[in-house]
């Protein structure tokens, strides 16, 4: 499990923007699986949830990061 996470925080944000549109295309396939009544279904739909708010999180933070770090830009080139 800590070698999923590594690797998802190793990832830019366009593998990120990749990562999130395959899991959210996963899981659309899993629900099909469970009410077909594969009970294996639920145990990856459950992992693809996970993974996604994982990916989610760390897009978040990026964006945050980014838009904390423009406006002292920003600030520091009209002051200066």
């Amino acid at each position: 499990m800590p070698r999923r996470i590594e690797k998802i925080r190793e990832a830019g944000v366009n593998e990120l923007n990749a990562q999130q549109k395959e899991l959210t295309e996963q899981i659309f396939r899993l629900r099909f699986q469970l009410t077909t009544g594969q009970a294996e279904a639920l145990k990856r739909l459950r992992e693809a949830r996970k993974d996604l708010a994982r990916v989610k999180t760390l897009l978040r933070a990026q964006e945050l990061s980014t838009a904390s770090q423009s406006p002292a830009t920003k600030k520091a080139q009209t002051n200066g």
